[in-house]
């Protein structure tokens, strides 16, 4: 009986092993996955020797866009790797074709690890504009058309770059066989979503529990503000951006800015809308869903502050709006504003824009951010 009884214990300890995901001989290493609360696009399991990233194609339901097996410099792994692009970490010379991505970069107290950079043009940040100026890291051209020799030239570790629907890949970056890095995280459809990808960043180069510590900061920032514009007695409406030649470009009710707008408690006439970019309508339109807005929130690129004159005289058709009439209209001049480079990974600040915007009465204290009265 004692002996039948052992053979039962092992048995079962042999089984509970098999099927808790550890590894055990002849059995695959399961991993832990990471916790993701917010992106969808993302999936990080940790397993013992190597992390894998799979990227879902956020333009083909059901499909891959990449596969990436993270190993740590200096390590041994036990076993064949699963397929996918392997990348060794951290990163520590890298190409960043995204300013949006160069800043973040800096938060995480990682820009020695950027070699060069694309678009320095539209870069706003002082300290990368600064960088490129003295030639600590290198003007690698477009994004669109990136200088491949001077890449060559810097031996990076890794490319990051902005994927787009039917791109057919990267040209002549698809043949330095240099890791590409693939930033899907703008076709996230909430801004914590999209922010949350940085833990992913902070894996590649090597500050994983500070991308952590931020994220649970945008996170708790954001939250406490999306309850508190829920406490406001004031009901507002918003207008947003301005046309462009025939066209209006707003955003659509499924984009980050119209996640924020909805967060921020705002009545907004496309909310309902599933489109996750921006919606392309004729003056008409706007004017027909928008007319009655109390506030207008437009971006806009000048040499100097836009004011309230100038954009009647810009398209006379824009006096119509009640928003105008009233005075309440407020820009973001992003020639020289650091919106696009910041709000992307630190949405709570462009959500306390529209809350202190919208709802006076909560009394928010210091002044917004980004946008400004038109005087």
């Amino acid at each position: 009986m004692r002996r039948v009884l052992k053979y039962i214990v092992v048995c079962a300890t042999v089984l509970i092993s098999s099927c808790s995901g550890k590894t055990t001989a002849g059995h695959e290493d399961a991993g832990d996955s990471m916790t993701m609360k917010y992106a969808e696009h993302i999936k990080i399991v940790k397993h013992r020797d190597y992390t894998t990233v799979t990227l879902t194609d956020p333009w083909n339901a059901g499909k891959t866009l990449h596969t990436y097996i993270l190993v740590k410099k200096g390590t041994q792994h036990s076993g064949k790797l699963p397929q996918g692009t392997v990348i060794r970490i951290p990163l520590e010379k890298s190409v960043i074709s995204t300013s949006v991505h160069s800043v973040l970069l800096l938060s995480l107290k990682r820009e020695n690890s950027i070699a060069g950079v694309c678009d320095v043009p539209y870069i706003k940040n002082a300290r990368i504009s600064l960088a490129v100026k003295n030639g600590s890291i290198a003007d690698c051209g477009s994004s669109m058309a990136p200088a491949i020799e001077k890449i060559i030239e810097l031996h990076p570790d890794a490319i990051l770059l902005s994927p787009f629907r039917n791109s057919g890949g990267y040209g002549k970056i698809d043949k330095l066989g240099i890791p590409v890095i693939e930033a899907a995280d703008y076709m996230e459809t909430t801004a914590l979503g999209r922010a949350e990808w940085m833990k992913f960043y902070g894996l590649l180069w090597g500050a994983e529990e500070r991308a952590d510590s931020i994220f649970n900061a945008v996170e708790k920032e954001y939250m406490e503000l999306k309850t508190l514009a829920k406490t406001s007695r004031v009901s507002n409406s918003i207008l947003m951006d301005t046309k462009t030649g025939s066209v209006w470009y707003v955003p659509g009710g499924r984009s980050t800015i119209g996640q924020i707008i909805k967060d921020a408690e705002i009545a907004y006439p496309f909310a309902d809308n599933d489109n996750s970019g921006s919606l392309q309508l004729s003056f008409e339109k706007v004017l027909e869903s928008s007319s009655d807005a109390g506030i207008w929130m437009l971006r806009y690129a000048g040499d100097k502050p836009l004011a309230l004159d100038a954009l009647g005289k810009e398209y006379n058709g824009y006096r119509q709006f009640k928003a105008f009439k009233t005075g309440e209209v407020y820009g973001c001049n992003t020639l020289h504003s650091t919106f696009y480079e910041e709000t992307p990974f630190h949405p709570e600040r462009l959500l306390r824009d529209f809350v202190m915007i919208a709802h006076p009465d909560l009394g928010i204290k210091g002044d917004t951010k980004y946008f400004f009265k038109l005087k």
